[in-house]
């Protein structure tokens, strides 16, 4: 990852994903680049081509906020990704990186998601490494060769698109909430190591790397055909854990009175008894085993 010019690099990848016809721009004669063009983009935006070509280019690095909005409606930016836009346009000051420590949950929350029965409940580090589960959370996500790594799963996992019926749209999902965690924190040597590792292994990863979107974990209802309990539609909301910056609990539920909710407590019965448990320590930083 090439973290010299993060603004640059957003604003290329983002305008090649907008279609001309989509800002009422003529599509007609040959087009030799995707999307839209500098020009098209900086008329849009009501700046200069000129200006727009320095800012991706990494000459112009600190447009104004009202620059910033312009471009992010121009490029068609959903909420998080504008939000993206004005981190990489007016950066935080750059501190000392502290020492990378393992990710560690607090056993009040590990005792408290021990106590949910009937919810499927995860805990996810800045990468989406699976940190924490309960039971149900487990069971949920158990059988697999990447069960306690999200990101793995779905790319590298051979059982990932049998796991996951709607598998595109949890790809695109999973690549924009990993660059949401990640920030524009792209030195994080976890993340580097992730990153690396995917786009070697996976040309579906570096398809959907390569757009830069941006997609806040929050809220969804999503897909899985389990290999115990068959289909199950579970909806789900992400929290931020506030005593652990950069991890998020996940906490599933199934409609009442719907198959999903029977399946669940089939898979709640096969795993009764069963106690909390941390995620393996393959991320957990050299010499901090």
């Amino acid at each position: 990852m090439d973290g010299e010019n993060l603004l640059g690099q957003f604003l290329r990848a983002r305008r090649a994903l907008v279609r001309p016809e989509d800002s009422g721009l003529p599509v007609g004669g040959r087009r030799r680049v995707a999307g839209l063009r500098r020009e098209e983009v900086a008329m849009l935006a009501g700046v200069s081509t000129d200006y727009y070509v320095r800012l991706e280019q990494g000459r112009e690095r600190h447009p104004s906020a009202q620059v910033v909005d312009a471009l992010a409606r121009t490029l068609r930016l959903a909420a998080d990704e504008t939000a993206h836009l004005h981190r990489l346009a007016h950066p935080a000051p750059v501190r000392r990186r502290p020492r990378v420590r393992p990710e560690r949950v607090s056993p009040t929350l590990l005792s408290m998601m021990d106590g949910w029965h009937r919810t499927p409940a995860i805990v996810l580090g800045r990468c989406l490494t699976v940190l924490a589960h309960n039971a149900l959370g487990r069971a949920l996500f158990d059988g697999h060769t990447y069960s306690d790594d999200l990101v793995r799963l779905v790319f590298l996992d051979p059982d990932a698109r049998g796991f996951y019926p709607d598998w595109e749209r949890v790809a695109v999902n999973t690549v924009g909430g990993l660059r949401s965690a990640a920030g524009t924190d792209y030195d994080d040597p976890q993340l580097i190591e992730t990153v690396g590792e995917l786009s070697l292994k996976s040309e579906d990863f570096r398809r959907l790397w390569a757009r830069h979107d941006i997609r806040q974990k929050t809220h969804e209802t999503k897909r899985f055909r389990h290999p115990l309990v068959g289909e199950l539609t579970l909806d789900y909301e992400s929290l931020t854990v506030n005593s652990a910056p950069g991890q998020q609990l996940v906490v599933y539920e199934a409609a009442a009175g719907s198959p999903s909710e029977q399946a669940l407590s089939l898979l709640g019965s096969l795993t009764a008894g069963e106690a909390t448990g941390s995620a393996p320590t393959e991320n957990t930083p050299a010499g901090d085993h």
